[in-house]
């Protein structure tokens, strides 16, 4: 998958960027507990807490990665602190 082997480069490149002023959100309303996120992320970012996913390490997820938000099949994953502009 392309998604996952940009974010995957980048890090063992030595290039990974931690977040500093956004993070990952997940709207319950839309999330359908399928663990996309939960699989996809090997940063810590999120955890599958009872069968729900939640973000655990937002200090861990890697800047501009997004990943987990592309391969969400409910859009249900939104970025705190992310302009429109970011988002593309």
């Amino acid at each position: 998958m392309l998604i996952m082997a940009i974010c995957y480069n980048s890090h063992a490149l030595g290039v990974t960027q931690l977040a500093k002023t956004w993070y990952p959100v997940i709207d319950p309303e839309k999330c359908i507990k399928c663990m996309s996120c939960v699989n996809f992320c090997q940063h810590g970012v999120y955890a599958d807490v009872d069968g729900t996913p939640v973000v655990v390490g937002r200090e861990n997820c890697v800047e501009f990665c997004r990943g987990c938000s592309k391969i969400c099949p409910q859009e249900a994953i939104h970025y705190e602190g992310s302009s429109a502009e970011d988002a593309k």
